[in-house]
């Protein structure tokens, strides 16, 4: 495992998404340039981080996405629009990383994988993109979310804030560990043999993956939640004989009174990752003080699926606005 810091790759935004083109970050009109790094090789395996930022040499306050896809698929290229958006509005860095995905590793080398581009990101992150590393707050969604969580108890110094949309704080649950009615009634059953094919002889990123590797690991994870197999895929240990090694892993078991404060975004009847979840953490921040919000968002699915336009559209402004908040204050 090495760290690397220096950029792999540097271009200019033609090569992205019209989205992405020609953007202002500030009131002079800076461009938005993206560099693409490698901050971590293992093997033959390297890692790499999309940044994002105004074509100047300001010190930035920084947003880190971290992809979702139950760590199984996925990749760093999925940052949501309104996140790029705002960081582009209000002139901020943002970080797009990889990370390893299960089964060909397990859940503590993927911790390992953000907690190094972590360190990649404090370490090199002024000197490469002039990061303000004092200002860092960390996103992302589902298996992103529950990264994020995971960010508050395992990364030093500890990130500014926190926002985790339809996250989850626990990899041992029942939900994740006994067979899901939702996802018998809405796939195809599938077989070992089925699942099988999104299985790679290497440690995948998802950032290299094309379309029909990403439709095998999407079938993959429907047969893991089918059959309640996700917390042994992922993390490798036997909840029949190892329960305790869950444990370091599930965030609403660690937190304490200087956890980050953080906004958690979630739809009540969300079918993949329960409401519950998030209203669990809430729960246990409360208790210790920490500051957090719940956003809650009634009637919606995963990825607030189905609910009010509205309600929708008021939590994602409040979840911006909730960055915007802890990014504008003095820095730490």
């Amino acid at each position: 495992m090495n760290s690397v810091p220096a950029p792999r790759v540097a271009r200019r935004l033609p090569t992205l998404p019209a989205i992405l083109l020609c953007l202002n970050a500030t009131a002079a009109n800076t461009n938005v340039i993206m560099q693409t790094h490698t901050f971590k090789r293992v093997g033959s395996c390297e890692l790499k981080a999309d940044v994002f930022r105004a074509d100047d040499t300001v010190a930035r306050p920084v947003v880190v996405w971290l992809h979702g896809g139950a760590l199984v698929m996925g990749g760093r290229r999925s940052v949501p629009r309104n996140i790029t958006e705002l960081c582009r509005n209000e002139g901020y860095a943002l970080v797009s990383p990889d990370y390893r995905l299960a089964p060909e590793v397990k859940l503590p080398a993927i911790i390992e994988d953000v907690q190094d581009g972590f360190r990649w990101i404090r370490e090199q992150g002024p000197k490469l993109f002039n990061a303000d590393t004092k200002r860092v707050v960390v996103t992302g969604g589902s298996a992103g979310g529950y990264l994020t969580m995971m960010t508050g108890i395992r990364v030093q110094p500890r990130p500014t804030a926190l926002v985790a949309y339809w996250g989850y704080g626990e990899v041992d649950g029942d939900w994740y560990a006994k067979p899901s009615e939702h996802y018998h009634k809405v796939a195809a059953l599938f077989t070992k043999e089925d699942a099988d094919k999104a299985r790679s002889p290497v440690p995948l990123t998802g950032s290299e993956a094309n379309n029909t590797a990403l439709q095998a690991r999407s079938t993959y994870y429907r047969y893991l939640r089918q059959n309640g197999l996700w917390p042994k895929e992922v993390t490798g240990f036997d909840l029949a004989t190892e329960r305790d090694k869950f444990t370091p892993f599930c965030p609403v078991r660690n937190l304490t009174a200087s956890y980050p404060p953080i906004l958690m975004v979630h739809g009540t009847e969300d079918t993949d990752v329960p409401y519950s979840k998030s209203a669990d953490m809430a729960r246990e921040l409360a208790r210790l003080k920490v500051p957090h919000e719940l956003v809650t968002v009634p009637g919606a699915e995963h990825g607030l699926a189905g609910g009010d336009r509205q309600l929708v559209a008021a939590a994602h402004q409040r979840a911006l606005d909730f960055i915007k908040k802890h990014l504008q204050a003095p820095a730490r």
